[in-house]
């Protein structure tokens, strides 16, 4: 799993990771977390994610991070913007109205890019890396966002020998051994979705699949 691998992805436009609709878990439960309008949200992986329209259209500040130049250019011409486009350190900075979208390499983000983000949103981070690198985007995380920054984290468990990632099986007990030392780990929702909508997980062989979404808030 490296810079080269998800390039290609984007390339060969194989990118049945995106979504072609807003996270429902994103619509339901993101009003929970209480952000005051125009707080700023670091999504780390971003792709082209229509999540990060729609918190723009709630009125919060968006921060992605990718890898990938060819996904910021879609997001911003799929949603008829046309960014300014800069380069701040090692990163090519894409930005229109409420959105912005770095692209380079997420460990390289530092304390200062992220200073002003109030809330963090993983949807496809955690399970995008596997095993070997999720404690490392932990620890980054950790290291760069304010002790008070919250958050919403979706993800996909599975039995990890039936289907090689990404997406990555990320259990329950991985999540709280991992987060709970940073944040107070909430599990809002869990759904079992191995069905006819999710057919490619069942043709490589999945006997269960399921979805969870977590609050991560401040420890008290």
């Amino acid at each position: 799993m490296d810079e080269a691998f998800w390039q290609r992805r984007w390339a060969r436009n194989e990118i049945g990771f995106h979504l072609n609709e807003v996270n429902p878990y994103l619509r339901r439960h993101w009003p929970c977390l209480k952000l005051a309008q125009g707080a700023r949200v670091l999504v780390p992986l971003c792709g082209k994610s229509l999540d990060m329209a729609w918190l723009a259209d709630q009125g919060f500040a968006v921060l992605g991070v990718e890898l990938s130049e060819r996904a910021a250019e879609d997001f911003f011409a799929e949603h008829e913007l046309v960014p300014d486009v800069s380069v701040q350190g090692e990163f090519k900075v894409y930005r229109a109205g409420m959105v912005e979208i770095r692209c380079g390499d997420f460990f390289a983000m530092t304390p200062a890019d992220v200073a002003d983000c109030q809330a963090l949103y993983d949807r496809a981070a955690l399970i995008a890396l596997p095993a070997d690198m999720r404690q490392r985007y932990v620890n980054h995380l950790v290291n760069i966002l304010a002790p008070n920054c919250q958050g919403l984290l979706i993800t996909l468990d599975y039995q990890q020998e039936q289907m090689s990632g990404p997406p990555f099986a990320v259990s329950d007990a991985e999540v709280r051994m991992s987060l709970s030392a940073h944040w107070k780990v909430d599990l809002l929702e869990r759904a079992n979705v191995l069905n006819e909508s999710n057919w490619r997980f069942l043709q490589r062989g999945l006997t269960r699949l399921e979805e969870s979404c977590y609050r991560l808030g401040e420890l008290s």
